[in-house]
């Protein structure tokens, strides 16, 4: 390896992945780890998980959790040698009880357009806070890890009220993405503030089978998700599309006309081949993953664990383009002897030293 590519830092490792050139070896971090199976390595509850959290906010407050789940995410990035964390924000408060919908669904979007409208722009000082948490954790530490948070609002996923309404009233349901992308474009400003340099955008909206028309997803969410990529593109940090799904029918729409820099959330199952995207785009985006948790991290044995990394790793390589995760999260049904071989795979290929945990 040549000398000045040995001995990179988490963040330089990060930043080349982003700027295309060549890191030392593919950075690496976890998406989303569900509490189960970060609980099997902490030894102790996940701060991160949302009720978890919720409780020690409500027992020992804001503040005292806050510090916890900073601890939690860089003791898990300590023990694997992860490259970045991921953030989200997590409620601090038990949201009432929903409102009855009403059947119609034009008049139920009207009515979340309203809401959203009337609803705060910027974070709480409580939301902040988790964060002035994490950077005050790495600072004690020594450690400078980047992190990812989304700013992700134009998701549709489930939303057949949504979906219908942007056939049947097109004009409530621009609202109600226009209410949307304000809030986006509020979250994009205080993450900038917090130090938080890779943001998410955009969100679900196709399955294994496309759920929205290319024609709608054209009209109602690529111009939102540009606007809100380019507040970030101003404000000097990376925007990162996320969905599920198969993607291949818009997928020139959903990289280059949402302005991303990177995309998160690649749906081996629904087709969108690694290594294809590496072959076809890996010049222009960054892509964040694509280790398949459903099947092989959750039922293979370790043998097929190991193999499947290091076809992930070299469906990554190449001038960059590249961080390692799961293709989306690490669920309750993957065994923590399977991830340590993920991660053992990983440190053997790149010749670090194994865990032994």
């Amino acid at each position: 390896m040549p000398a000045d590519l040995c001995d990179m830092n988490s963040r330089e490792r990060v930043e080349a992945a982003l700027q295309h050139r060549r890191p030392d070896r593919t950075p690496i971090f976890e998406y989303v780890m569900h509490s189960a199976v970060a609980e099997a390595f902490l030894g102790r509850p996940f701060a991160d998980d949302s009720p978890v959290f919720l409780s020690l906010v409500e027992s020992e407050g804001v503040e005292a959790a806050a510090g916890q789940r900073a601890r939690d995410l860089l003791d898990l990035a300590a023990l694997f040698g992860f490259d970045m964390l991921h953030v989200p924000q997590r409620p601090t408060r038990r949201p009432p009880a929903p409102a009855p919908r009403p059947d119609d669904p034009v008049e139920d979007v009207r009515r979340r357009a309203d809401e959203t409208e009337a609803a705060p722009e910027q974070l709480s000082d409580e939301q902040r806070l988790q964060f002035v948490a994490i950077r005050e954790e790495m600072a004690r530490r020594g450690v400078d890890l980047p992190m990812l948070s989304s700013a992700g609002t134009h998701g549709v996923w489930d939303d057949v009220a949504l979906m219908q309404t942007m056939a049947l009233a097109p004009e409530v349901a621009e609202r109600l993405f226009a209410a949307r992308t304000r809030q986006a474009l509020a979250f994009v400003d205080a993450y900038r503030a917090l130090g938080v340099e890779h943001i998410g955008v955009g969100g679900d909206f196709s399955g294994n089978r496309p759920i929205l028309s290319a024609e709608m997803y054209r009209r109602f969410i690529v111009p939102k998700v540009r606007q809100v990529s380019r507040r970030i593109h101003e404000l000097g940090g990376y925007a990162i599309n996320a969905s599920d799904g198969s993607l291949w029918y818009v997928i020139d729409d959903f990289l280059f006309g949402c302005e991303a820099d990177g995309y998160v959330e690649i749906d081996g199952q629904a087709g969108m081949d690694l290594r294809t995207l590496k072959q076809r785009f890996g010049d222009r985006i960054t892509f964040y993953g694509n280790f398949d948790c459903m099947r092989v991290l959750s039922f293979g044995d370790a043998e097929q664990v190991r193999a499947h990394a290091v076809e992930t790793i070299e469906a990554g390589l190449g001038s960059g383009g590249h961080i390692l995760c799961a293709n989306n999260a690490i669920t309750a049904s993957v065994p923590p002897a399977n991830y340590l071989a993920l991660q053992n795979a990983y440190r053997e290929y790149f010749d670090l030293p194994p865990l032994a945990l």
